[in-house]
This record gives C-alpha cells, structure tokens and sequence, in this order.
C-alpha cells in the first residue's frame, strides 16, 4: 500500500479511537466511511465487552507496548488461516477500542498520543496484513460502505455476528 493508503487507515483508526472516547471531532466531522465503521466496530465492540466481561476483566494493559503485544498476539492468531474479509477487518478496530478503553481505565491518563500511538500501529497492521486484499474488493468507499451501510440489511449483520463469535473464541485462549 502506498503512504497515502495507510494514512487513510491511520486515520479510520483514529477516528474510531476518538469515537469510543467521545472525543469531539470538529469541522464537519468524519467521513462516511469512518461513520460506518464506527456503527458497526462499536456493535461488535459492545458485543465482545459485554459477552467477555469476566475474560476482559484479567487483561491487565499497562502501557501502549502492552497493548501493542496484546494485540499482535490476538491479531497473528485471527490471521493465522490467511483469510481476509471484512468482517475481520471490522473485529481489527473494535478490539483496538477495547484496548485503548482497557489502558485507559487503568493506569495511564488520556491524551492526545496515546489513542495515536495505538491507532498508528493498528494502521500498521491492518496495511500490512490486508492492505492489498482491501484494494481487490473494492476499498473502503466502494467495498467496505457498500458492504455495511445501513441498508445492506441482516446478512451483514449475521457476517459480524460471526466475526463477534471468532474474536471471543481467540481471547479466551490467551486469558
């Protein structure tokens, strides 16, 4: 992917951070694509805190290189099988919300770099991993929106349901 893709995806990370934090976007806020994907990776995001409570509950994230660890982890094992989709790549920034809300719940104050920092090697991860499967299927515009805007109706919504089964299967086998 070029520059300019990962920092598209920098800044669809960033944005959800801000999102999950409720940190004010000014100007006229985020882009389309950021707006569904922040419906759709809160919903899963919601789903997996709230299914996952007492596994999430022993995930202790000290710092950002604990989050970074956590998620590489977390993240080579959703990958391991070398499929992509985008119900995946959904359950890539809901867990990084989770992380960041799970760092900030404990023992680091929230600023401005550290929902950066995360969402950076977030990027880094998602370019790497899936940049080129995301450029074969149409972007993010014309795949990802098409994909999951509000009236693609329930069978997106059971494709996250299914997302939402895999990531709560790969945690509890690290916690």
């Amino acid at each position: 992917m070029t520059d300019s893709e990962f920092g598209y995806i920098h800044m669809l990370a960033q944005d959800y951070l801000k999102y999950v934090l409720q940190i004010p976007q000014p100007g006229s806020g985020p882009s389309k694509t950021s707006r569904v994907l922040q419906d759709v990776a809160f919903s899963v995001q919601n789903e997996v805190e709230k299914h996952l409570k007492p596994c999430l509950d022993n995930i202790d994230v000290v710092s950002i290189d604990t989050a970074r660890t956590i998620f590489n982890q977390v993240m080579e094992r959703e990958f391991e099988d070398g499929i992509v989709n985008w119900g995946r790549i959904v359950t890539i920034f809901a867990f990084e919300g989770i992380l960041i809300k799970k760092l900030l719940g404990g023992r680091i104050a929230p600023d401005v770099d550290t929902y950066k920092e995360i969402s950076y090697f977030v990027a880094e991860f998602i370019t790497e991993n899936t940049g080129e499967w995301i450029r074969q299927n149409g972007g993010w515009e014309n795949g990802f929106v098409k994909k999951f805007e509000p009236k693609s109706g329930w069978l997106t919504f059971l494709e996250v349901t299914g997302k939402i089964c895999e990531i709560l299967r790969l945690l509890k086998q690290y916690y």
